[in-house]
């Protein structure tokens, strides 16, 4: 288990670097070995990791890869990422871990947004492309990885936990009456997208969603379960 974060400024000032530490502490617990952070022009990205497949220095996140003009935070395990990994080094990649975090980013310049239809496994990832400035992010088929977001007129927050989100001052908090309705009669469950707060959302499973700095959003349904 790790814990992601990250702020996209929308209205051409900096991120607040100050929110994304706070947001780091939030999610805190769901990575104990290591924190790291990442900004570049509008967008800070932040990182909790737990150290499960490669355990070095090399596998740390935000992991950036300056070649491919791309950066990403990442929270679950690719499970079939072996074989990713040996398909893109036929195409000529070259990889500085040993771990599946490497693979998504890759796999992402090889292959675009589809990248996530070859993904195994249980993963909630955001990619910021360097060169287009567009924020991607993405959810695994079943949901085991949580990813919440909000977003108004100056910015789009994510984060793996709604805690973490709460600490921006702005966030609307009003009860969303419809997810209200959900929560006492579905079991405690509230389905995607909604959460019980007006202001906090949650990316669907099996959806991929882009963002561009005029915050235009477009998400895509990569997959769904078949009757």
């Amino acid at each position: 288990m790790c814990g992601i974060c990250g702020e996209l400024r929308l209205d051409d000032n900096q991120p607040d670097l100050g929110l994304v530490a706070r947001m780091l502490d939030k999610i805190a617990r769901r990575g104990p070995d290591h924190s790291g952070s990442y900004s570049d022009g509008p967008l800070a990205l932040g990182h909790r990791r737990l150290s499960v497949i490669d355990l070095s220095e090399r596998a740390n996140q935000p992991m950036i890869d300056p070649d491919l003009g791309l950066a990403m935070v990442f929270n679950g395990a690719i499970y079939n990422y072996p074989e990713l990994r040996r398909e893109l080094q036929a195409k000529g990649y070259q990889f500085f871990s040993s771990g599946d975090s490497e693979v998504i980013i890759k796999a992402f310049h090889a292959w675009g947004e589809g990248c996530v239809e070859r993904l195994h496994g249980m993963f909630a990832f955001a990619i910021w492309n360097l060169r287009s400035k567009e924020l991607f992010l993405a959810r695994d088929r079943m949901g085991i990885k949580p990813l919440y977001f909000s977003q108004n007129g100056s910015s789009f927050r994510f984060a793996s936990n709604t805690q973490a989100l709460l600490c921006a001052r702005d966030l609307d908090v009003s009860i969303d009456p419809v997810a209200l309705h959900h929560q006492l009669t579905l079991h405690a469950v509230i389905p995607a997208p909604r959460t019980i707060l007006n202001g906090i959302r949650k990316l669907e499973p099996g959806t991929s969603m882009r963002i561009n700095l005029r915050g235009e959003v477009s998400t895509h349904r990569y997959w769904q379960l078949s009757a």
